[in-house]
């Protein structure tokens, strides 16, 4: 399925990279997910419309409208690129107006990931490698801590999954793999996959 196929089915507008790098090494540069893969994800791994969704590094909102078209699960995309948040915010206009669909699940915030304030009711959380290790570690603690304080079921989906997060995640935290959706260029590139993973108390 074509990339331009579910941006018009949607009503959306997200094809395209950054171009250009961000100010800070920790940040990496948008892209988002081939929509080929997240109907591989999708196939296989389910999520409930009481589902909360935190896309962390969420650019123009893909992932966000392509989850709630298909589970009406709550999603929030957290953006640091006051640009792509604006797109994203534009998006979520255009979806309503062809949907017909006055929503309130769809959020945008446009901060920093690791200042994002975690909702008692986020419980999913994706990773397309949007920053570095740093803080990626910290937005975990961030929602441990959120865990301790609101108890609840957690996963996180990573897709291309950076080694330094796997290690992190396997050696240092009590999140362990509950399943893996392998993608078509696998044998040719062992990240191309979706690694889900579970918080076990």
């Amino acid at each position: 399925m074509n990339e331009q196929y579910y941006d018009a089915l949607l009503n959306i507008k997200t094809a395209g990279d950054q171009k250009g790098f961000n100010h800070s090494m920790h940040y990496h540069r948008y892209e988002p997910t081939p929509y080929s893969a997240l109907e591989i994800l999708f196939n296989t791994y389910e999520l409930k419309s009481s589902d909360r969704v935190v896309d962390f590094g969420c650019g123009k909102g893909r992932l966000n409208f392509y989850i709630y078209h298909l589970f009406q699960a709550t999603v929030v995309g957290i953006e640091m690129n006051e640009r792509f948040c604006k797109e994203a915010i534009e998006n979520r206009t255009r979806y309503m107006k062809k949907a017909k669909n006055r929503t309130d699940k769809i959020h945008f915030h446009c901060c920093l990931a690791e200042e994002y304030q975690m909702n008692p009711l986020d419980n999913r959380y994706y990773f397309f490698n949007p920053f570095s290790i740093q803080i990626f570690m910290q937005i975990i603690n961030n929602i441990l801590l959120s865990v301790e304080e609101f108890k609840r079921e957690i996963e996180l989906i990573l897709y291309y999954p950076s080694d330094d997060y796997l290690y992190f995640l396997e050696n240092q935290t009590s999140f362990e793999l509950k399943e893996e959706v392998i993608l078509p260029d696998y044998a040719h590139n062992p990240y191309e996959k979706f690694l889900i993973y579970r918080l076990v108390y």
